[in-house]
């Protein structure tokens, strides 16, 4: 293993009762990559991302973050050594406001400078936030609430960030605003294993891309690789 690796899943297998989810799945993120996972609806993405960060067990398979194992390790200890997670469908705590909610990011922090720190980072990244910073996460429009979702993330200072479909449900220019984020993030340093639907907006970004498929990798390589590959083009791409 080189000094590079951040995250490797080596032979990653999640079964679901019976049925296998992820079958056999490795895959690398180096450190300060922008690694885009892209596959269709029920493909195995989300599994493999829950594993990642310790919300599912996988069946066999090994998973090591900066050479250290941690395929057993709960998932709060794996936010602690540096994982972040922005869930699939947002998630946030809707009867609370967006600072509360925020705060929650930011439970395994003590000092309360630095979590004034992560609260005025995340609002200059997302004055909208900082607008409504009172106000029920539940009433918020689904880009603010995907805002929300990132900056909530981010409180817990990750060096990886796991993102999970981040233009689910959301306006085209919702979209195009979560993925200016998220490049600005990459800019910053912040390494990101991203999976999405959208393989048109999570390639044109990103180092490197997976394709999993029933459960597999199918192909993998340079994200502008993939996005000439044929069969890239016809079943993701539209072209």
């Amino acid at each position: 293993m080189t000094t590079r690796h951040l995250l490797e899943v080596e032979g990653l297998t999640v079964h679901y009762g019976k049925a296998i989810a992820v079958e056999n799945v490795s895959l690398a993120v180096h450190e300060g990559e922008w690694v885009s996972l892209i596959g269709a609806n029920g493909a195995g993405k989300t599994t493999t991302l829950r594993a990642i960060l310790g919300l599912v067990r996988p069946t066999a398979g090994r998973i090591r973050y900066r050479g250290q194992e941690i395929t057993r390790l709960p998932a709060h200890a794996r936010v602690e050594l540096g994982i972040g997670y922005v869930p699939e469908g947002r998630r946030v705590f809707g009867d609370l406001t967006v600072e509360e909610n925020l705060l929650m990011g930011a439970y395994r922090i003590r000092d309360r400078a630095r979590i004034r720190r992560n609260l005025d980072r995340v609002y200059h990244l997302f004055p909208r936030l900082a607008e409504r910073r009172q106000q029920l996460s539940r009433t918020l429009s689904g880009g603010e609430q995907q805002m929300l979702a990132i900056g909530r993330a981010l409180m817990s200072e990750p060096e990886l960030l796991l993102i999970d479909e981040v233009s689910m449900g959301l306006m085209p220019i919702a979209v195009s605003h979560a993925f200016g984020v998220i490049e600005d993030l990459h800019r910053q340093g912040m390494t990101i294993l991203l999976v999405e639907q959208n393989a048109r907006k999570a390639l044109v970004r990103a180092s490197r891309g997976y394709v999993l498929e029933t459960g597999r990798i199918v192909l993998s390589g340079p994200a502008s690789r993939l996005q000439q590959d044929p069969q890239v083009q016809q079943a993701y791409l539209g072209m």
